[in-house]
């Protein structure tokens, strides 16, 4: 959530939504050490513009395509659960919904997550420390890209070749006691998307590429959008103000944030050279975004694009403003970025807009009262609906 000397990174909803960054100093991606002496590239105005416009381009797509996917996800989970009570076939599949505690209470626990690394930093070795978060977010990168890529391979796979079915099952105890712990289905195709998906793990833990990192960090980003809902839009305004003031004060207050993002390893940010026209895909000199600048007001994009399919009208008002106040507030942070040669809280600028955009079309349009009435229920949350389930569940 903010520019770093110019570099950072930002752990997704796995760790701490406070490291992420737009960067514009010569950063190693990996390969060498975060505390060698480097030269400072000077990049040239094309290649600091095409740097900088690939990285909106990479974030635009996860917040377009998680929304329009989030939408499908969220009437899966009502048909599911409104389906005698049973989910669909896999719950990781399912999303996770942010309540206003939740929102109040995230700003906390990422500072805490934050603060924690930088004295973990401080204490331990990066080395070992960074060797342990590249296998954790290997093994995150691997199922979070498989499930991004699933519904290509859905259509991409052959008609001629069969598509066996497969069950993982656990269970507990046995007889009317039986529990299930692990119920996991896949077939072929899914098999297909975890050997791909294996492959590029491969290549990002034995090379730290720039491309890998970018591959998973875009499928880290897609599945936080699609797969965390903001129950309502006073929820979204919660958490977006929490990480705000979050966001501000750990760049502008303190240092730890800097220093924390410039010894984390992961592909928690996106990257994209600047002296790529100079140096090919053996460039170096990156610029960066973290992962939090794009999920965070993503999912907020996305609870409005659901709240305009509520509406019934045919339209994506409330979606398409956003989106393009999004594109104002990472433009804006650039802007000043480049301006200043300093950090700044991408979420000081994404937030303002992002927010402010949809509540002046609401109050233009005469719709305000109705999008902060806007709740996203389930038989779970509303317990009417779910004694209703359980009644027609016993009645079949």
């Amino acid at each position: 959530m903010a520019d770093v000397d110019q570099g950072s990174a930002l752990p997704t909803e796995t760790t701490s939504p406070g490291l992420d960054s737009l960067n514009n100093d010569t950063v190693s991606n990996g390969t060498d050490s975060i505390n060698a002496t480097v030269t400072k590239f000077v990049s040239t105005p094309e290649g600091t513009a095409l740097a900088y416009g690939s990285l909106v381009f990479m974030a635009l797509l996860p917040i377009f395509f998680g929304a329009l996917r989030s939408v499908s996800c969220s009437k899966s989970k009502v048909a599911a659960e409104n389906d005698n009570g049973f989910r669909s076939r896999n719950s990781s599949d399912m999303p996770e919904t942010i309540t206003s505690r939740d929102a109040a209470r995230f700003p906390i626990i990422a500072s805490c997550t934050l603060f924690g690394l930088y004295l973990f930093f401080k204490i331990f070795s990066q080395e070992y420390i960074n060797l342990l978060l590249s296998m954790y977010f290997f093994v995150l990168g691997i199922l979070a890209l498989s499930h991004t890529i699933s519904p290509f391979m859905n259509r991409a796979f052959p008609a001629n070749l069969p598509n066996k079915q497969y069950q993982l099952l656990f269970t507990q105890d046995a007889g009317e006691t039986k529990e299930e712990i692990v119920n996991y289905e896949f077939d072929t195709k899914d098999l297909v998307c975890l050997v791909m998906s294996s492959v590029v793990g491969v290549w990002y833990i034995l090379k730290k590429h720039w491309i890998a990192n970018n591959l998973f960090g875009l499928a880290f980003a897609l599945n936080g959008v699609e797969l965390l809902h903001l129950n309502n839009v006073s929820t979204g305004c919660i958490l977006l103000g929490g990480l705000f003031v979050y966001d501000v004060f750990w760049v502008f207050g303190t240092n730890v944030m800097v220093t924390v993002a410039k010894s984390f390893e992961a592909p928690i940010k996106l990257v994209f050279p600047q002296d790529l026209l100079e140096r090919g895909l053996g460039a170096s000199n990156f610029a960066m975004l973290g992962l939090g600048d794009i999920v965070i007001p993503g999912i907020f994009i996305a609870l409005l694009l659901r709240f305009d399919v509520s509406l019934k009208k045919n339209t994506r008002t409330y979606f398409y403003t956003s989106f393009l106040a999004y594109i104002f507030g990472l433009g804006l942070t650039i802007f000043v970025m480049h301006t200043f040669k300093h950090a700044q809280p991408a979420l000081l600028y994404l937030v303002p807009v992002c927010i402010g955009f949809p509540v002046l079309v609401a109050l233009f349009k005469g719709e305000l009262t109705e999008m902060f009435r806007y709740e996203e229920a389930s038989p779970e949350s509303d317990p009417a609906q779910k004694e209703e389930t359980e009644t027609e569940k016993k009645e079949k």
